[in-house]
C-alpha cells in the first residue's frame, strides 16, 4: 500500500538482493533503501560490494545496508547470505534474485560446453539455491515475497547469445514452480523480465550503433530502459499491494515482447563470419 507519507509500506522490512553490487541489482537495492528497507546485498566481488554499500548508505540515510560476499552457485555461501539478511530484524521479508550473467556467445554449432554449463549454473542453479534457502526463512516468518530476474531473451530469441536465453527460460519456469509450491505458506514468487536496460554490462549496445537501432525499432515505447523502471516493479511485487499476485512473469521492456529479439549480426559476423552465423563449421 502507499501510505499517507507517500511510501510503499516497505519500511523496516528485511530484503536480500543477490547480485546487488552493480547494474539492476544495485538499482533495486538503492530503491529499497530509499523506502527504509533493511537491505542485504551479496555478490562475488567484495570490493565492488563495499563500494555499492557505501553508495547506497550515502544516498539513503533512512535505510540500512549490509554486504556479504557470496557466490550463488555455492550453497554454503547462499545459506550465509540468507542468515546475514535475517540479522537486522530477526526475519526475512523479501528476496530479489538478481545474480546472473552469460559466458557464451556464438552460433549453437560452435558453443563452448564449459561456458554453457557455467552460465546455466549461475542463472538457474543460483536462482534455485537462493529460493531454496530464502524460502525457508520466509515460511518460518509467516510468508513474504520472492522476485526473480529473468530477461526478454527468455521469451524472444536472441540469436547467437548462447546459454543466456535458455537459462533465463529456466528461471521463468522455476518461478512458476516455486509459486505453486510455496503459495500454501503465504510466500509469493514472481518474475521480472527486463528488456534492454542501461547498465555498464550492456554499454557497448546502449552507447549506440546498429544493434541499438534494431532494439529500438522493435520496441513500441522506443527507448532504452533504466534500472529505475525495473526497481519500481520490484518494489511493488515485494510490497503489501501485491499480496494476491504470484506465479507471474512480467515484462518490463517497452513492449518489445510484442515483436522480436534484436539482430546481433553486425556484432557477431566479424567474429564468426556470415556462414558461421548460419551454422557452418569449417572442417
Amino acid at each position: 500500500m502507499v501510505t499517507n507519507d507517500g511510501s510503499s509500506g516497505l519500511a523496516k522490512t528485511s530484503v536480500l538482493v543477490t547480485g546487488g553490487g552493480s547494474g539492476i541489482g544495485l538499482g533495486i537495492a538503492t530503491a529499497l533503501a530509499a523506502e527504509g528497507v533493511h537491505v542485504t546485498i551479496c555478490g562475488r566481488n567484495e570490493e565492488k560490494l563495499a563500494r555499492a554499500a557505501e553508495q547506497i548508505s550515502a544516498d539513503n540515510p533512512t535505510g540500512t545496508v549490509d554486504a556479504v560476499t557470496a557466490d550463488v552457485t555455492n550453497e554454503d555461501d547462499v545459506v550465509r547470505a540468507v542468515t546475514k539478511a535475517c540479522e537486522r530484524t530477526g526475519q526475512l521479508d523479501g528476496v530479489v534474485t538478481c545474480a546472473g550473467g552469460n559466458e557464451t556467445v556464438g552460433p549453437v554449432t560452435q558453443l563452448d560446453v564449459d561456458a554453457w554449463r557455467r552460465t546455466v549454473d549461475l542463472n538457474v542453479t543460483g536462482t534455485m539455491l537462493t529460493i531454496k534457502h530464502s524460502a525457508r526463512a520466509l515460511v518460518a516468518g509467516g510468508g513474504g515475497s520472492i522476485v526473480t530476474i529473468s530477461s526478454i531473451a527468455s521469451s524472444n530469441t536472441h540469436r547467437w547469445f548462447g546459454a543466456y536465453g535458455p537459462s533465463k527460460a529456466g528461471v521463468d519456469n522455476l518461478t512458476r514452480l516455486a509459486a505453486d509450491e510455496l503459495g500454501a505458506s503465504n510466500v509469493r514468487v514472481n518474475c521480472i523480465r527486463p528488456g534492454l536496460t542501461r547498465t555498464d554490462l550492456v554499454a557497448l549496445i546502449t552507447d549506440g550503433g546498429p544493434v541499438l537501432d534494431d532494439y529500438l525499432a522493435n520496441t513500441p515505447i522506443s527507448r532504452v530502459g533504466e534500472v529505475t523502471d525495473i526497481a519500481a516493479l520490484a518494489k511493488f511485487l515485494l510490497g503489501p499491494d501485491s499480496t494476491w499476485i504470484t506465479g507471474q512473469i512480467i515484462n518490463v521492456d517497452g513492449g518489445q515482447m510484442l515483436r522480436r529479439g534484436p539482430d546481433f549480426g553486425s556484432m557477431f559476423e566479424p567474429m564468426f563470419g556470415a556462414d558461421g552465423l548460419r551454422g557452418v563449421v569449417a572442417p
